[in-house]
């Protein structure tokens, strides 16, 4: 059991919302739909710990950025130290309702996957909703991906009202299960 990460559910149960980091085998499956070999830039939301974090800098080309953005600032503080002086990972201490002035910052003018670690089931609703609207907006300039992990399909609906879920994969190894969904952007229908 990770004692600080315990600690930090106890202290923001809402944005954190798990009482355990993620294992190594949803990682695993959160990075299957990412195809490395063809990305310019990922995003990560919700890093925590770093988990995912590893994970993509290890499968991604050089020369992709990373975006992380991490809102809990003790997270934020051991994702610096770790992936901090990397050449082309860049660590935000912020939240993902902010990606387009983030990316704006880092001129960096297209997104191919958003990785998200939010807890979108204890996150109040306009904030979901908020960081939806971004997330769909960013990707539907770039025809991305949003890949997330969920512990419940609870919020289906609201993904869906978002997106077109392309993928719902199941990571029975993780403390609690857990499913990760894999979502295209839904388009705005233009007007006759």
């Amino acid at each position: 059991m990770n004692i600080s990460f315990l600690k930090e559910y106890i202290k923001h149960p809402t944005s954190i919302g798990a009482v355990a980091p993620s294992s190594k085998y949803l990682a695993e499956n959160m990075m299957k739909p990412i195809d490395f070999n063809n990305c310019n830039c990922i995003v990560e939301y919700g890093a925590g710990t770093g988990i995912f974090t590893s994970e993509l800098i290890k499968r991604r080309k050089k020369d992709t950025k990373l975006l992380i953005i991490e809102k809990n600032e003790k997270f934020y503080n051991m994702l610096m130290q770790k992936f901090g002086k990397l050449e082309n990972v860049f660590i935000i201490n912020g939240d993902a309702q902010k990606l387009k002035s983030y990316l704006s910052y880092y001129n960096i003018p297209a997104v191919n996957y958003i990785v998200s670690g939010l807890p979108f089931a204890s996150l109040p609703s306009e904030i979901s909703n908020r960081i939806l609207y971004v997330t769909r907006r960013i990707l539907a300039e770039s025809k991305g991906k949003f890949i997330t992990f969920q512990y419940t399909l609870f919020k289906k609906g609201l993904f869906e009202r978002f997106f077109n879920i392309r993928d719902i994969s199941t990571t029975i190894r993780n403390i609690p299960p857990a499913f990760v969904l894999t979502m295209t952007p839904k388009m705005k229908r233009k007007k006759h």
